[in-house]
């Protein structure tokens, strides 16, 4: 009893962990590419009104990044506390991959961070343009480096086993394997979408208290745009990795779609009830053949039932809603940011009601990211690396109480960051629209 209350204790701390850490990285790394633009508008035009917003966005990044950096190093440290089996069996491949994204990414990122941050009066504009760009493509290499590991946890190949470790034989199979393309573009695309609707939720938040000048008002037309043209992409990318799981992980897409038994011409289920214990859903609401169509890309496709594979199958009811959350989310950032759109073209700015619907939009990219990872991971269970190594035979021995101990401590800390993070978003909000309202320029 101890070693199962061990392991769904550590299992609870590190979804708590990592679910802390990627809300930050989804911001960044697309968020580095804002400023990339902000400042390189500035360098064309000349208009001042670029490098103000780059000024204001800049400090929200430094803020950002510096939690994600924090939050990723005690979750790297629960590989050797928490789950030390992983590195014993898949250490060999996950080190590297691990160490990559430190030599290639961390090291870019801290070397032009602060000439980034604190040079805009110290180095010449196109120095601190370059940095700029040099921290963004930073933030994007650390994301190939994670998912390249987090893929190969998914799909692995390139590797043999001897005596039971891991060891690489094709660095490229490993780095480049059937699942990473689909999985990268998906969280690049995810990234891009969470920093927009943030980006756009704050301007609005500004317009809303007062705020007329310039800045928040190109804010949000460009972050609305920028949603706008890659949600449909996100769909289109999302059917591609769709497809992909299908092959490698079929009895994930047969949870995600709650598909008991396999069948053609399969419903795509807007709502039901799993029953796990009865292997059958209760209150179904389908569109007929659809799930079939959108998965085999034919009316008549036939989707495998849970009920055909063997031995253990990942838990129904996390990916069912989980993924109608994901997918309920990215459908309402669609008509957010096309109306949004469709306004600004049509008004040049937004109602107020409109505004209200943008800024209460702030933290959607969040509920998106952390619904599609949650089916993402739990849908890999009861595997920790698919097919190799099972998340029972990773997790630590030691007695439940300790890790009783060290979860209930991060949910303090996480609790207690989480509203400082968003207590200082709005203090520099509001202390944007009062700088404006003593201003009489034209920013």
């Amino acid at each position: 009893m101890d070693t199962f209350d061990t392991l769904m204790l550590s299992r609870i701390q590190f979804a708590a962990n990592i679910s802390f850490h990627i809300l930050f990285p989804t911001i960044t790394i697309a968020l580095a590419w804002f400023l990339v633009y902000f400042k390189v508008r500035h360098e064309i035009s000349q208009d001042p009104v670029w490098m103000r917003m780059y000024r204001f966005w800049v400090k929200i990044f430094a803020l950002t990044f510096a939690l994600g950096v924090v939050s990723g190093i005690t979750m790297s440290f629960q590989f050797g506390t928490n789950w030390p089996g992983f590195m014993e069996k898949v250490g060999n491949i996950a080190g590297p991959l691990l160490g990559y994204e430190v030599l290639t990414a961390f090291f870019l990122e801290a070397t032009f961070l602060g000439v980034m941050l604190f040079g805009t009066n110290r180095v010449s504009s196109k120095v601190h343009t370059f940095s700029s760009v040099m921290v963004a493509i930073g933030t994007s290499f650390s994301a190939f480096w994670i998912l390249a590991l987090n893929s190969w946890m998914h799909t692995p190949q390139g590797f043999e086993m001897r005596n039971g470790v891991a060891f690489p034989v094709d660095w490229m199979e490993i780095i480049f394997n059937p699942s990473f393309p689909y999985r990268l573009g998906h969280m690049m695309l995810a990234s891009g979408l969470t920093a927009s609707f943030f980006v756009a939720g704050i301007s609005a938040y500004r317009i809303l208290k007062g705020d007329i000048k310039r800045a928040p008002r190109y804010s949000l037309k460009i972050s609305l745009w920028v949603a706008a043209f890659l949600i449909p992409i996100q769909i289109f990318v999302g059917d591609l990795h769709g497809l992909n799981t299908l092959e490698y992980q079929p009895q994930k897409v047969a949870a995600m779609e709650g598909v008991w038994e396999t069948e053609k011409g399969a419903p795509l289920l807007l709502f039901a009830i799993p029953d796990e214990k009865q292997k059958k859903n209760h209150f179904e609401i389908g569109i007929p053949k659809l799930a079939s169509l959108i998965l085999t890309h034919d009316l008549e496709g036939e989707i495998k039932g849970l009920n055909e594979f063997e031995g253990e199958t990942p838990p129904v009811k996390p990916l069912f809603f989980g993924f109608r959350i994901m997918v309920g989310m990215g459908m309402l950032m669609l008509l957010v940011s096309w109306v949004g759109v469709f306004k600004l073209r049509k008004k040049k700015e937004l109602p107020t009601w409109m505004l209200r619907i943008v800024f209460s939009m702030t933290f959607s990219g969040w509920v998106a990211t952390l619904a599609g990872w949650y089916v993402t991971e739990t849908g890999r269970q009861p595997w920790l690396v698919y097919g190799v190594l099972k998340t029972k035979d990773a997790v630590t021995t030691i007695d439940s109480s300790n890790v009783v101990f060290s979860l209930t401590m991060f949910l303090i800390v996480y609790v207690l960051l989480m509203s400082a993070y968003i207590h200082t978003l709005r203090s520099m909000a509001k202390n944007a629209v009062v700088i404006a309202e003593t201003d009489k320029g034209s920013l």
